[in-house]
């Protein structure tokens, strides 16, 4: 609970009968929603405010607002069966709206051409309605059985029951009796052994009862869904007090109980030893200490280096002195930004058995055993299935769906931003054969849970399986999976055959018209419709069509919203032995999280902010539809490797203090690499060296995926108890001092929520409609979110905790209204003048937008984590191509020159962030600027060779004694690092090859980039121009040998061709001189060579395979060799000659 001023306004705000006075200074409420309604001919029609107009004496249809909910009187059988038809019905809807349009309803009796079988997807089969006329499926439960609402058992569909409620005053058509209260679930729950909660008050709300969660009154206890309350049964088993199985409220460290007068302590609950989720393993000292010593001595090695450097000019080529000097203290600057955050290095691990234990074995909080353990939402987005294959999606959607987390606190939303009906079925398609892949994975304990990748794994399949049915299964999923994945590659084909037959059908219909309206003297004239895309029901495509027309564009369309797999029933669903089932899946949970479909409305005129505007359209969506506090995103090829990587994130939000953190971030594994690396992809030094060092200071950065989020982190809140901390420069290696503020002592359930720099502890509510929009739903969702992610009160150390066993009540159903407030918060309209995408969620204004909100995260006080697993969190592909990752560089650099010149720049965080945090955010800026030193020192060897001078006037000892000090301990320090962090020395050689390669190319073209956008305005960008491939397409490795040309490539060509030149003369120069400079020759050579060295991989990428370089690469060579080669007889004539070539004879 965040303060007393959020009851009273959120009361008021959810009150129906304030609706139209809260709305008067506020901007337009969502439209209407409109239900479907089958026609005579069978097809379901949508009807807008309108057409209903014309219809308000009919009893054929009938629309209500999102703002009304039912009312109890509307209701005549009791609320548990007709919540479960009603959210049947919405899992069989394909709900439309957004700006200037209605809210639609579109049932759907089939979603994809084939049959749908599991009971929670959309489209499911079942019995026939009983009414004449009538072939609507009447609605099932979570094993497929039919809900039928009176004792006769008579099958009626949702439409005709609501229509025998409304007109035919709640009489059963088959036996005429009134329909009476029935709960199918009251066996179930009564021999459950859960204790009884309190009922609720008469009137409250939905919003209201999850609400009341966060309550430390008697209010806390919830209702059960099962009707009317037994106050005998609740008073024998809880003694009338808030006895154990029911929320508990910690104060001052102690249990209270129903009386205001008294705290107890349950000995059961205080006398158990607490255990830690997390423990911090810190470096060996043997390992740390050597490491920052080592620091220390390069940080003075070269400081006397440059102080030397600067007293003693070359004064026979001061312009070759001068540029080296310069480069040379910028590259120690640089340094020392990237080396000062990895003086803190540390280890975390987890301990998945004591959240086991503390949050899913039964305990006197929590009798039945039930998971305690908060809501997580995972994000999965795309955009256009033609980059990103449908079958990758699908394959990251089935890993999530099979994840080792408890099925009802698991949500999974896909967001397309293409509006592409080919993911719509590929999602489809995926849901469908999750029926068999999850129940599968439960089973047999399958890992890793992605289908692809599972059955290409070139290790045993067979390795620790015991049961003997294993062999069957697995065969019998693996044709399943084949068959699903021939499904999956044909879908582009059928929905084009498909939407040509709908096409030329609708042309028929057209012409017919014509000729029977067409008078005889009239001209025949062409009939055009436009070419639409068709659904597998026959209707149209609400999103982007193949033949893009208006508002059926990529740019254009309306906003959709598909319940692929409805959510799940609260209590586990075990498989029974049918012999029509392909595999056995007796005593196994045959439960699918929730699984939903979102486009976000696009409209011309808009910006729709790319991947952070969708990414905080599902925010806001998943808080209106699941509100789990958690969130992780991932990109759509990147899958769940291990099944447990959501538990162990957990591990660290549930600890003590982890209502401080932000975000956990895993680091990101590849999979697909070449086996040497080539072009660094694996990024080891990065994930492994300096992430773990951030980690060790206020947390890693943001990266972009397998990230999971705390949810009140993302709506921009500060963390709890900010205003206690103010952490110091050297607040990593020291402890810190508290400083204790009027509002310490506060109640920290009202200092929960706070943002921004005010000292007051209630906040000011009028200004979240401003800040989060106009959606009071979504507004009420927050307090909600933020209670359920407080660690578990199970210690009088805890502080912010929630009582043991709140999370453990079942979840509310969902119904239309709250599908339609969800199509209403992801419209292009609503973030107008509110601050999302500014302070709130993912922030907007830069392509790496997911660097920005970490920091802002980190700007606020807020704490993150590296969690590293012993099995791979999640596992993706990149780029193993030359230039698809020379320009995957070029977008992260060019993202941190945008940092670097807005508002995010580290050298204007707030006091909140710690010294070196800044330092390293600092880095992130700044790194790309050194190319253009990078490239001028590349040269130098270079034009020493030509010139016959060198950076120094002689190779003397204090010179050469510097230059081995600094590379002994620059290479004595990568010793170490290899040591602490893991990695071994081929990785740490490949950085350091590519840093050179993308610093020459990608970097340098970023800055350019950057410098133009933010001095003239002017947007460039690089893109390919030809390509070069080879023939063998079975190589799993084809692509790296794939060569395309790009702009970034001239530069590396440039110093390449150069040195080379140079070595060349250099050697014929001192070989033929009369008084030979050999010391000036070896050091043109040695750092020559060392360019050359550092390049090599990005030599070897333009050979392509066996040679095969495109032309274009020689031309260009003999043309910067010719060049060069002329300069430099220009630049010095031989002796003797003052023209060039005078007198120049080959020796």
């Amino acid at each position: 609970m965040a303060s007393k001023s959020f009851k009273t306004t959120r009361s008021s705000l959810s009150s129906s009968s304030d609706l139209h006075e809260s709305q008067q200074n506020k901007p337009p409420l969502p439209p209407t929603v409109t239900f479907a309604r089958r026609t005579s001919s069978g097809r379901y029609v949508s009807y807008s405010r309108d057409d209903l107009d014309s219809e308000l004496g009919s009893t054929d249809f009938m629309n209500y607002t999102v703002q009304i909910p039912p009312t109890p009187d509307n209701q005549p059988m009791d609320p548990s069966i007709s919540q479960k038809v009603e959210e049947q019905y919405v899992s069989n809807s394909l709900f439309t709206g957004g700006f200037n349009s209605v809210t639609r309803a579109h049932l759907m009796d089939k979603v994809i051409e084939s049959e749908a079988s599991h009971p929670q997807m959309a489209g499911a089969k079942g019995s026939s309605c009983s009414i004449p006329g009538c072939d609507a499926k009447v609605m099932s439960d979570e094993r497929g059985v039919d809900i039928l609402p009176c004792e006769c058992d008579f099958k009626i569909c949702r439409d005709c029951y609501l229509d025998a409620v409304k007109t035919g005053d709640g009489v059963c058509p088959g036996c005429k009796d009134p329909y009476k209260a029935r709960d199918l679930d009251e066996v179930a729950l009564d021999s459950s052994g859960r204790p009884l909660s309190l009922p609720p008050p008469v009137g409250m709300s939905k919003m209201e009862r999850r609400l009341s969660l966060m309550k430390s009154t008697k209010s806390v206890l919830m209702r059960s869904q099962t009707g009317d309350f037994d106050h005998n049964r609740w008073l024998f088993e809880t003694k009338g007090t808030y006895g154990y199985g029911n929320a508990i409220w910690p104060k001052d460290g102690g249990i209270q109980n129903g009386k205001d007068d008294g705290v107890v302590e349950p000995s059961e609950l205080m006398n158990k030893p607490w255990k830690p989720l997390t423990r911090k393993l810190k470096i060996p000292a043997g390992v740390l200490s050597p490491y920052r010593l080592l620091i220390l001595v390069r940080m003075v090695a070269l400081g006397l280096f440059l102080e030397w450097r600067l007293t003693n000019p070359n004064n026979d080529a001061m312009w070759l002195w001068g540029m080296s000097v310069v480069c040379e203290i910028w590259f120690a600057f640089s340094w020392l930004l990237d080396q000062l955050p990895k003086l803190c290095p540390i280890n975390r691990s987890t301990d998945l058995n004591v959240l086991k234990e503390k949050f899913e074995t039964p305990s006197p909080n929590n009798p039945t055993g039930k998971s305690d353990l908060p809501g997580i939402d995972v994000f999965v987005s795309t955009a256009d299935p033609e980059k990103e294959p449908p079958l990758v999606t699908a394959n990251t959607i089935l890993s999530i769906l099979a994840a080792d987390y408890p099925v009802e606190k698991l949500a999974c939303y896909i967001s397309d931003d293409g509006g592409a009906l080919l993911t719509f079925e590929a999602m489809a398609e995926a849901a469908s054969f999750a029926n068999i892949w999850v129940p599968f994975c439960r089973k047999h304990n399958i890992e890793p849970r992605n289908p692809e990748t599972y059955f290409n794994l070139k290790r045993d399949p067979y390795k620790d399986k015991v049961r003997a049915d294993f062999v069957k299964d697995r065969r019998r999923l693996k044709r399943e999976y084949d068959e699903f994945k021939v499904r999956i590659n044909g879908l582009p084909d059928s929905i084009r055959r498909r939407s040509d037959a709908y096409h030329a059908r609708e042309e028929i219909k057209a012409m017919k018209l014509q000729r029977q309206n067409r008078h005889d003297d009239e001209p025949v004239e062409i009939v055009k419709i436009p070419k639409a895309t068709w659904m597998a029901d026959g209707t149209h495509w609400p999103g982007t069509w193949l033949s893009s027309t208006a508002e059926h564009s990529k740019g254009d369309h309306a906003g959709i919203i598909q319940v692929m797999l409805k959510p799940p029933s609260d209590e586990p669903l075990q498989g029974a032995d049918d012999d029509t089932k392909l595999i056995d899946l007796t005593d196994v949970d045959i439960r699918l999280p929730l699984l939903v479909y979102v486009s976000r409305e696009k409209r011309p005129g808009y910006d729709h902010n790319k991947k952070a505007g969708a990414m905080n359209a599902l925010v806001r969506a998943s808080a209106i539809m699941s509100n789990g506090p958690f969130i992780l995103n991932l990109d759509c090829d990147h899958y769940i490797y291990n099944s447990q990587a959501m538990r162990e994130g957990m591990c660290f939000m549930m600890d003590r203090g982890g209502d401080r953190i932000c975000y956990v971030q895993f680091p990101q594994r590849f999979e697909g690499i070449d086996p040497n690396d080539r072009y660094a992809n694996h990024n080891t030094v990065f994930f492994d060296v300096n992430m773990r060092a951030l980690d060790g200071l206020q947390g890693p950065v943001y990266v972009g995926t397998g990230c999971l989020f705390r949810r009140i982190a993302l709506y921009g809140f500060d963390p709890p108890r900010s205003k206690d901390r103010h952490p110091g420069c050297c607040s990593c290696c020291f402890v810190q001092r508290r400083k204790h503020i009027s509002i310490a002592n506060a109640s920290e359930e009202n200092r929960a929520l706070r943002m921004g720099e005010s000292d007051d502890e209630e906040m000011n509510l009028s200004l979240l409609p401003k800040r989060f929009g106009n959606s009071n739903f979504l507004i009420d969702s927050i307090p909600v979110a933020e209670f359920q992610g407080r660690p578990l009160a199970d210690h009088p150390a805890v502080k912010n905790g929630r009582p043991p066993g709140a999370l453990t009540i079942p979840r509310e159903l969902l119904d239309a209204s709250t599908v339609a407030e969800a199509i209403g918060v992801i419209s292009c309209w609503y973030e107008d003048k509110t601050e999302w995408g500014e302070r709130v969620g993912w922030i907007y204004g830069s392509v790496t937008e997911d660097v920005v909100t970490g920091y802002r995260m980190h700007n606020r006080g807020w704490k993150s984590v590296y969690c590293v697993t012993k099995r791979d969190a999640f596992r993706g592909t990149a780029p193993i191509n030359l230039t698809d990752r020379l320009h995957q560089v070029l977008r992260w650099a060019t993202g941190s020159v945008e940092i670097f010149f807005s508002r995010n720049n580290a050298l204007l965080a707030s006091p909140k962030m710690k010294i070196l945090q800044r330092i390293a955010y600092l880095n992130v800026g700044i790194y790309p600027f050194t190319s253009i030193f990078l490239i001028v020192y590349c040269f130098l060897p270079a034009l020493s060779l030509f010139s016959g001078q060198f950076i120094v006037q002689t190779l003397n000892v204090t010179f050469l004694v510097y230059l081995l000090v600094i590379s002994l301990t620059l290479c004595m320090l990568a010793v170490l690092e290899i040591k602490w962090s893991g990695i071994e020395l081929e990785e740490w050689w490949r950085n350091e090859q590519f840093w050179l390669i993308g610093g020459t190319s990608a970097h340098l073209a970023a800055v350019l980039q950057g410098l133009l956008k933010v001095v003239a305005g002017i947007e460039i960008s690089f893109t390919l121009t030809s390509k070069s491939a080879g023939d063998d397409l079975d190589d799993e490795f084809a692509d790296l040998y794939l060569v395309k040309w790009t702009s970034l490539m001239i530069p590396p060509i440039t110093i390449m061709m150069t040195n080379l030149i140079a070595i060349a003369v250099g050697f014929s120069r001192t070989i033929y001189s009369t008084l030979p400079q050999w010391s000036r020759l070896i050091g043109g050579v040695f750092f020559s060579f060392w360019v050359l060295a550092h390049l090599y991989p990005f030599a070897k990428g333009l050979m392509g395979r066996r040679g095969r370089t495109p032309t274009i690469v020689f031309v260009w060579s003999g043309l910067i060799a010719i060049t060069i080669s002329l300069l430099w007889v220009a630049i010095d004539p031989p002796s003797g000659s003052t023209e060039i070539g005078g007198s120049f004879q080959f020796p």
